[in-house]
């Protein structure tokens, strides 16, 4: 088992900041119910305070990140070295969603360079930081961002995005309307 922390520590945070990708888990609360494992990218992930932590969620073709924590709040987010000295860090949370018409969005967007296809603000309270080993993670180079989501979005435009999220994110993989599919129902 990993060293527990119950926030995180400056040396958490620097390692943090050297990531280009993330992971995200979420499940429902359903047994049946599908868990979800999200991959990251971007300069995207903001850290508030060491028990408060954000990401700019960019459109997709699933929804279900923001489905669970409506639902029953719980995320974890995973950070992995892939260069350097091997280590995992996972933080254990309770998150929500922030649409861009909350009162809520305007502050916290602030904090972020709103990348085309920016859909929603996942926000997370931290209560446990866990440091592992990661002995076993391979080493892998990064090449750099690809383009092609934020090519995408500027492509469909405005309108195309609204369209596609009506299309695609307003219901879970099992059926849950998301945050968004409310909003719409609205």
């Amino acid at each position: 088992m990993g060293k527990r922390f119950p926030a995180l520590l400056p040396e958490h945070e620097a390692f943090i900041r050297k990531q280009h990708l993330f992971f995200v888990g979420s499940a429902p609360t359903a047994k049946d119910g599908h868990v979800n494992i999200s991959p990251k990218g971007y300069d995207s992930l903001r850290v508030f305070s060491p028990t408060e932590v954000a990401y700019l969620d960019l459109t997709g073709s699933g929804n279900e990140t923001s489905t669970h924590l409506a639902e029953n709040g719980r995320i974890t987010f995973m950070f992995v070295a892939l260069e350097g000295a091997p280590m995992i860090l996972r933080l254990y949370g309770t998150g929500k969603v922030i649409l861009p018409e909350s009162p809520e969005w305007e502050k916290t967007a602030a904090h972020f360079e709103l990348l085309p296809g920016a859909r929603q603000i996942i926000a997370a309270d931290i209560h446990l930081v866990q440091t592992s080993c990661g002995y076993s993670v391979p080493f892998l180079s990064y090449a750099g961002e690809r383009d092609t989501l934020e090519k995408w979005a500027i492509h469909k435009g405005e309108d195309g995005l609204i369209e596609y999220r009506e299309e695609k994110n307003t219901t879970s993989l099992d059926g849950r309307r998301t945050p968004i599919g409310e909003r719409s129902n609205a």
